[in-house]
């Protein structure tokens, strides 16, 4: 099958729109827009005894009130469809998770008339469900064409640290302040060095925005990791693709069947580019190491080829070394393996990473972590019509994978809908990773050409059985997780220090919504936050690995900063432990070259436990 057609005209979309990514793939028939169903799932769940955990709504109650800006006015730009992340996050280390929501802009010349400039949106945790709007003060009223965030204490001086990615360019802030005036955020990209490369966003207003031809650069995901163990944050940007205004005005993208209404272009239509990697020199300073480090991924012609929306920072091979996996958009996924010497070795295809069923998907969203006792695995979200890549690492030595998302139960539920954020959480506190998407098609006429397809779509929530993912549907989890939306990033953390995970969605171009985990399994659980020394490992201990043992089960976790699309959820690590209320040994490996580990016994469960790295 052909995926795209051309006519004089430019690019014209057929009825293949949801299934720009896979040649081949079978078009699905749904009952219209608004019911994007679960295939099969009340058939499956009649011999399984699926957790009855609740999400209930909290937006409104707990004085959370954003709304996300695309900026669309009807000329239907690619970046309009993309939505923005959110993070969870201590800002000012009260045990407490705040809450940024990352926001883009009206186009230069085309704001909304007497509206003030769309910002970020950054809530302070109160406690007891209720946040507070702090944007103004944090000094976060940053007006940019947003996308995503990744958090980390990039200087060491142990407060939490922001990088955000835009169109246009990207943002370093800085968490300063003190006991009196409180802690606030100072951008300081100016003074980081090489970190200004991506500054692009033109001074065109109007017509002459719309007419600018030189590509403005398009970092997506991003990621704190430090990945030469030198015991400082480093920085690795997902770039999405070649993209000016008029490269994409200049295509004629229409859908068949719905008049010559112009429709939102495929990523196939535009040029790759290259992901980047800045290593931080200390004081401040960032150098795109990008070339020599081995990230640049070049074609048969030498162009880029790289279309990123979501990385994955995970050590593969358990060698201390943190390995990067990034989840491209219509071409190969890469496996960047970390050499130890400062540069990665790109193996996504001799590592069965690269694509999925020979085909290279619609990726968006990746995650990674122990989807079972000692198995581990990367997910990755795909586009409408093509089902969720579970790819399991089969032998860590050898670096080989292999896509079990058939055999575990994802290929035919998570088939119709267009997934963007998503994550492993365990979210019945049993001790397996569950995992979330959050679903929401690009293009708002998609129902006329394609019935089986709608604009909004309902979450996912899948519980891991232990021999398969089971979809949860609303009779077990409620309604609210449900609700039918614009869904891009998301993000989990345990907002009402109740030891299970509460959820966020964002919704493109809408609003933000908080779920709380009602909880009720009566499983037990630990949460451990740690903290890095500042010299061996970063304080945020970004890398490091743990395992608990308990009830003669092993669990393995990760730190990690960025998750999911766009995304970050909160650095404490929690662990279900099911029925065991006594957790018997907690083993730290932390992050950096030489930095030692850390060996804890007897440890009470149901509570939180801070632990910080021993001074060597």
């Amino acid at each position: 099958m052909k995926i795209f057609r051309f006519a004089a005209i430019g690019v014209v979309w057929s009825v293949a729109l949801a299934l720009l990514t896979v040649a081949g793939c079978s078009r699905n028939q749904g009952t219209g827009p608004k019911d994007v169903k679960i295939e099969g799932a009340k058939e499956r769940q009649a011999n399984l005894d699926v957790p009855k955990v609740r999400f209930t709504e909290v937006t409104d109650k707990a004085g959370v009130d954003f709304t996300h800006v695309n900026g669309a006015f009807g000329r239907k730009m690619l970046p309009e469809t993309m939505g923005a992340g959110v993070a969870f996050f201590d800002y000012d280390k009260d045990g407490k998770p705040d809450l940024l929501l990352i926001n883009s802009c009206y186009w230069p010349g085309f704001e909304e008339k007497g509206a003030r400039p769309p910002t970020m949106a950054f809530y302070r945790n109160l406690g007891k469900g209720q946040f507070e709007n702090v944007t103004e003060k944090s000094g976060l009223a940053i007006t940019m064409y947003g996308q995503g965030v990744t958090v980390g204490d990039y200087d060491n001086d142990g407060w939490p640290d922001l990088f955000i990615t835009g169109v246009g360019g990207n943002r370093l802030l800085r968490n300063v302040g003190d006991a009196k005036t409180g802690r606030r955020f100072v951008d300081v990209t100016k003074d980081a060095g090489d970190l200004t490369d991506a500054d692009s966003w033109p001074a065109a207003r109007g017509d002459a925005f719309l007419a600018h031809a030189d590509a403005l650069a398009w970092p997506s995901s991003a990621a704190f990791v430090d990945f030469d163990n030198d015991g400082k944050l480093d920085l690795f940007v997902c770039n999405y693709l070649t993209w000016s205004p008029k490269i994409d005005l200049d295509q004629r993208f229409t859908l068949t069947g719905a008049g010559q209404e112009r429709a939102y272009g495929p990523p196939r239509a535009f040029q790759g580019t290259h992901c980047t990697l800045y290593r931080n020199l200390g004081g401040g300073k960032f150098k795109n190491v990008t070339a020599p480090a081995g990230i640049q991924v070049a074609g048969e012609l030498g162009q880029p080829i790289g279309k990123a929306l979501g990385v994955a920072v995970c050590d593969v091979d358990n060698d201390g070394w943190q390995d990067i996996i990034v989840a491209n958009d219509t071409v190969r996924n890469f496996f960047f393996h970390n050499q130890q010497n400062g540069t990665f070795k790109e193996r996504g295809q001799e590592a069965g990473i690269a694509y999925a069923e020979g085909s290279a998907r619609g990726a968006m969203g990746i995650d990674w972590g122990e989807y079972r006792p000692g198995r581990f695995a990367v997910v990755i979200g795909n586009f409408a019509n093509e089902p969720n890549t579970l790819l399991r690492l089969d032998h860590p030595q050898k670096l080989l994978f292999s896509d079990v998302a058939t055999l575990e139960g994802l290929w035919g539920p998570s088939r119709i809908v267009l997934k963007f954020g998503l994550f492993f959480f365990d979210f019945d506190l049993d001790g397996l990773l569950d995992l979330l998407t959050c679903n929401g098609h690009l293009e708002p006429l998609i129902h006329l050409v394609q019935s089986g397809q709608s604009f909004k779509q309902p979450a996912q929530l899948y519980w891991n059985t232990g021999s398969k993912f089971e979809p949860v549907t609303s009779d077990r989890s409620g309604k609210d997780l449900f609700q039918h939306i614009v869904g891009r990033g998301c993000a989990y953390a345990d907002i009402d220090g109740d030891g299970d995970l509460d959820v966020v969605l964002t919704e493109n171009g809408g609003a933000a919504r908080l779920l709380v985990n009602e909880g009720g399994t009566g499983n037990h659980w630990i949460r451990l936050a740690l903290e890095g020394d500042g010299v061996r490992s970063n304080t945020s201990a970004i890398g490091a690995r743990v395992i608990v043992s308990a009830g003669g089960k092993t669990y393995h976790r990760q730190v990690t900063s960025a998750r999911g699309y766009l995304s970050q959820c909160e650095f404490p690590i929690t662990v279900g432990l099911g029925k065991t209320a006594k957790v018997d040994r907690v083993e730290i490996l932390w992050p950096g070259r030489d930095a030692g580990r850390t060996v804890l016994t007897d440890l009470a469960a149901d509570r939180e436990h801070h632990i910080v790295q021993p001074k060597k």
